[in-house]
């Protein structure tokens, strides 16, 4: 599993942080609230060192 290893890598973390940023601001300019509250989740994720998909493949939640 290594989708899961990266994820769980600290690049997994800031390609977390960088993807939620992307949704945000898509959202912003778009005006759609929604995709930009999506966006919160991965942006939320990376900046908290979290991999909320972890337990679906037996991984640790935290990033190392």
């Amino acid at each position: 599993m290594r989708i899961v290893q990266l994820m769980n890598s600290p690049a997994g973390r800031a390609g977390r942080t960088v993807a939620g940023l992307a949704l945000v601001a898509a959202g912003i300019a778009a005006g759609g609230l929604v995709l930009a509250v999506i966006g919160l989740v991965p942006l939320g994720a990376g900046a908290s060192g979290l991999y909320p998909a972890a337990p679906l493949f037996r991984a640790p939640v935290r990033a190392r």
